[in-house]
């Protein structure tokens, strides 16, 4: 692989800035979850964040006259190739909007810090281009668990293994143990945002919850549609959220044991972004289910319950760190 080279003409400090204020603006939950972790670590999952964001905003752009599916797909993928030459050669020089320009140098310049495979970063465009209509890996329903495993690979997964080394893991235990945790937390956050999102996805014509596993609730494409439609809820569809709410759960207790693997104030901030997102699920419930009507949230008291316990542990265990180290 060819020595990286510096990126001479972007001012990372001001690029970590831009990454800091999309997560502030997109990811509310995270980024409260990221004042646990110690400066280095925080520019560092900004600016994946960031990196992730103007991709997700490239293929959630509505197709027009002038941005064809193709179109998009094409400068997704351009996109992406790009990235790879920042990360592989340090080279922006055709990389022209001044915002991914920002994003990229950034975003590239962590996964150089960290040694962060550039594949992973291929699979998650991957996946984000199965979500934009007429094009060649395009999937507006899945059908299965296992085929939208194969997604949340790229969308989800990828994205525990990005974390992982910036987080590091305590003494005695490997980044290979630690793996199938931080992939299994990955996932479970990403059927969260389904569980959320659904009347929002069945508008852009995408439904992620496996329709077999609806169907089994005798709740076809028709019946979403139509709580989508009219905000409302129907007998059916609320057993079968209670349903995939229970399977959630499920994926989050599988995960939550990894995350005492993890080194402090890394497992503080995973942690507390854990306890909020899957409070997530209790939101659904408490709103009957009603994910048509209005989007479930976490209020700030609650964040703010979890998150100052949590920060004080955090400070703590960074300043033993520093004393033990002097």
């Amino acid at each position: 692989m060819p020595t990286p080279q510096p990126f001479s003409t972007i001012a990372l400090p001001q690029s970590y800035e831009l990454c800091r204020d999309i997560m502030a603006s997109h990811g509310r939950t995270y980024s409260l979850a990221t004042r646990l972790l110690t400066p280095r670590q925080q520019r560092a999952v900004w600016s994946l964040y960031a990196w992730a964001r103007i991709v997700d905003d490239y293929v959630d752009c509505p197709a027009d006259a002038d941005r064809s599916p193709t179109h998009i797909e094409a400068t997704v993928t351009r996109l992406s190739e790009l990235f790879h030459s920042a990360v592989v050669i340090g080279s922006l020089d055709d990389v022209h909007r001044d915002r991914d320009r920002a994003v990229i140098s950034a975003a590239a310049q962590t996964f150089r810090d960290y040694d962060i495979d550039p594949q992973l970063s291929a699979d998650f465009v991957h996946s984000m281009l199965m979500d934009v209509p007429d094009t060649s890996c395009h999937i507006a329903h899945f059908e299965t668990w296992e085929q939208l495993d194969s997604y949340m690979w790229g969308s989800a997964a990828v994205i525990g293994l990005e974390m992982m080394p910036i987080l590091g893991t305590r003494t005695g235990v490997s980044c290979e143990e630690a793996t199938p945790y931080a992939e299994g937390l990955g996932k479970a956050f990403q059927v969260t945002n389904f569980l959320r999102d659904i009347a929002e996805d069945f508008r852009r014509g995408r439904i992620y919850l496996p329709l077999n596993e609806w169907e089994a609730f005798g709740v076809g494409t028709e019946e979403i549609g139509y709580c989508a439609t009219t905000g409302q809820t129907t007998p059916a569809v609320r057993q079968a959220l209670a349903y995939f709410i229970a399977r959630n759960r499920a994926l989050y207790a599988e995960a939550s044991s990894g995350v005492n693997m993890l080194e402090v104030p890394g497992r503080q901030a995973i942690r507390a972004a854990e306890i909020l997102y899957s409070d997530i699920l209790g939101e659904i419930e408490r709103m009957n289910y009603n994910v048509f009507a209005q989007r479930a949230h976490v209020g700030r008291a609650r964040k703010a319950k979890i998150a100052l316990p949590l920060l004080f542990t955090a400070v703590a265990g960074r300043l033993r760190q520093e004393l033990s180290g002097a």
